[in-house]
């Protein structure tokens, strides 16, 4: 019909002259909703608004087409269909507790949701036009199955509660997962530390050079970061774990379904206490993408350090995690890195989104919490995926010992310099101020500090001695580190050990 008066419109001028060009879709659009409005008045059938909101209830007619695509959200919830047959098939026992439905009637549906999740794991699960979301897709399509006894399973249960069960259901199953995917790099980390023990690196903050360290060190202060990460999303799954089912809309069940029921059926550690804010709580999504854009920024800073790292040729990257360039031939470029890098940002602004979404919401349900969907499961993707290429960077990469060595300069160690007298009982801020004096002495005479003679360094500070010398050795000074979390041998080894016993209680 729209084609046919399109055909009106640019074909006769008389139409087209009286009709404003600005105005012919609105005109189009009016007349597609009074022709179904007109056809479901006629036929008293469902129309456009499918089984759950036809013709003949609340709603007179159908809705614009445009308006239909714009509230379903079938194509992106459908992701939780496992989900929401789970939360179905519990509700229709706990129903049949309390009388709604017999024994015959509670197996007939559960049999036929069973029958519905077989379609889904085949992928043969057919949508069709009315399928709003994953709801009303499940309960359309175990009520062909079964006949009119699949109206009966919807009895004191609204989409309200089943939404926000589906979506607690599937972020903890998402967040059990990320814990494994995240061991999984701990573990691996952790064993390439290993076995680079013994390769040294500068160390450095502000991008000056500050200390020697072990290379492993530093891959291991990244892993110190992500465990943090993994014990916060642990906190978060209890959180997240608990049952708004049996909320009903929102002020609760009229037939006093069993609540803690639902929530062992489930497997979830308890029930939420108010239904008003069982439906409408998104905690635990914002939860998780605070922690996703934390986690990812983490990342972030692990990507830009190898990136200096490649770029300085301390460290190669394996030719699967790079790219050319399509005019310079020789370019190998570390795009897995940069994405890492560039993730991080996408990520907070998934999570900023949300909560500006949040924060104007009255109680209980609004739509506006079906774009909630996206940014979760666009933060569970992007997650997982970065996981993995992280984990892929490391176990491929390849420290360049020769070149990280040369990246060390012998004033790294003035404060080794500084240590030597205080270890001769001059206080530390007397020290500093000769270290910085040698320091000053070398860049004046232009030389490395550590060719300055014995007789320059007394005529510094006469209680500087011959063993002074000895301080001029990189893998001294690191082992000189010996505090817990410090740079020495054995206590990174200590901190490999740990990561490992952490990664395998995730």
């Amino acid at each position: 019909h729209i084609n046919f008066v399109l055909a009106i419109v640019t074909t006769q001028p008389s139409v087209h002259t009286q009709l404003p060009v600005n105005n012919i879709y609105l005109f189009l659009v009016s007349l597609l909703i009074l022709y179904s409005n007109t056809m479901a008045e006629k036929s008293g059938v469902a129309g456009s608004r499918g089984g759950l909101f036809g013709a003949g209830g609340r709603f007179k007619g159908g809705t614009d087409p445009i308006m239909e695509k714009f509230n379903e959200s079938i194509n992106f919830d459908k992701r939780m269909w496992a989900q929401d047959l789970r939360g179905s098939v519990a509700y229709a026992k706990a129903i049949e507790k309390v009388g709604i439905l017999t024994a015959e009637e509670s197996s007939t549906i559960v049999t036929g949701l069973e029958k519905v999740h077989a379609e889904w794991a085949s992928d043969s699960f057919v949508l069709k036009p009315g399928d709003e979301d994953i709801h009303t897709a499940n309960e359309r399509r175990l009520t062909e199955i079964i006949g009119p006894l699949g109206g009966k399973l919807h009895t004191g249960r609204s989409r309200n509660d089943q939404v926000a069960t589906d979506t607690r259901l599937w972020i903890v199953e998402a967040e059990r997962d990320i814990l494994k995917d995240m061991a999984t790099l701990l573990h691996a980390a952790s064993e390439f530390s290993r076995e680079h023990i013994d390769v040294l690196m500068a160390g450095y903050t502000h991008l000056q050079p500050a200390q020697p360290i072990r290379f492993a060190h530093w891959l291991m202060s990244h892993m110190a970061a992500l465990m943090r990460d993994a014990e916060r999303l642990k906190e978060l799954i209890p959180r997240a774990n608990q049952c708004p089912l049996g909320s009903g809309a929102l002020a609760g069940n009229a037939f006093g379904v069993d609540r803690e029921f639902l929530a062992q059926e489930l497997g979830f550690e308890g029930v939420t206490s108010n239904s008003l804010d069982s439906v409408c709580d998104r905690d635990f999504v914002a939860e998780f993408l605070m922690w996703h854009a934390l986690m990812l920024t983490h990342l972030s800073q692990f990507a830009e350090d190898l990136i200096i790292n490649n770029m300085l040729k301390c460290v190669d990257m394996d030719d699967a995690y790079a790219t050319g360039s399509s005019l310079m031939p020789q370019k190998k470029n570390p795009d897995a890195l940069e994405l890492l890098r560039g993730k991080a940002g996408v990520a907070l602004g998934r999570s900023v989104g949300l909560m500006a979404t949040l924060k104007g919401l009255p109680r209980a349900y609004n739509k506006d919490l079906q774009e909630d969907k996206i940014p979760m499961f666009d933060a569970v993707d992007t997650v997982k995926d970065c996981l993995a290429i992280a984990t892929g960077v490391i176990v491929t990469m390849r420290p360049n010992p020769k070149m990280l060595m040369k990246a060390l300069c012998p004033e790294m160690l003035a404060t080794d310099l500084a240590d030597y007298l205080v270890r001769r009982g001059v206080p530390f801020r007397e020290t500093h101020h000769i270290s910085g004096a040698c320091v000053r002495l070398a860049e004046e005479q232009e030389v490395s500090i550590d060719t300055l003679t014995l007789e320059q360094l007394q005529n510094i500070d006469s209680r500087f001695e011959e063993d002074v010398l000895k301080v001029w050795d990189y893998v001294a000074s690191v082992e000189r580190k010996s505090s817990i979390g410090g740079t020495s041998k054995a206590r990174v080894l200590e901190q490999v050990e740990n990561c490992i016993v952490f990664a395998e209680t995730l």
